[in-house]
């Protein structure tokens, strides 16, 4: 049987919840792709932004009342990285000029393969171009290429992020927005 996927705004109450799953996601899935160094670097370079939640920007997916997935976009400078991350650049993006960005999708490892992801992407997409966005940029884990090279995202730029202590590959992806 099919569950539904139901989806809202997150809320700083939903803080907690989503710190649990963020770390599910990149203890499970992501270290697929990791070296233990590497999912340990992750944690430090990754994570939950308050000011996407404050800016109503992100959304929780939660199937049978639990969380299995976020993520959310971005109409500020900064491409990734939690509240605890280094160099996070709170200015606004011009619409028509800069790319929106895709920022901290995660899914649980018990709800992988259910279009949680797509429905994340769709959400973002829709309400960056609704926002007057014609495109959208996002850095890739390794966990999430596929994901977004299916849903039609271009290579940027590949690179490295070792702030965490480990080199963490990381690739920066982008869109262009149909105005439908």
């Amino acid at each position: 049987m099919t569950q539904a996927l139901a989806w809202r705004l997150a809320t700083e109450a939903d803080t907690p919840a989503l710190h649990t799953l963020m770390d599910a996601a990149i203890s499970g899935p992501l270290a697929a792709f990791l070296s233990p160094e590497q999912v340990q670097a992750s944690r430090l370079i990754m994570g939950v932004d308050s000011q996407l939640i404050a800016d109503r920007t992100y959304f929780l997916v939660e199937i049978d009342g639990r969380p299995a997935g976020c993520g959310g976009w971005s109409h500020r400078i900064t491409s990734y990285g939690g509240d605890h991350t280094p160099g996070r650049e709170p200015a606004a993006l011009t619409p028509g000029v800069n790319a929106a960005r895709v920022r901290a999708m995660y899914t649980h490892p018990d709800f992988v393969r259910r279009g949680v992801g797509r429905l994340v992407l769709d959400l973002c997409e829709a309400a960056a171009r609704a926002a007057g966005f014609d495109r959208v940029e996002l850095v890739a884990t390794k966990g999430g290429e596929p994901l977004y090279r299916a849903c039609g995202y271009q290579d940027i730029e590949a690179f490295t992020d070792a702030r965490g202590g480990a080199p963490v590959p990381l690739i920066r992806m982008g869109k262009r927005l149909d105005r439908s």
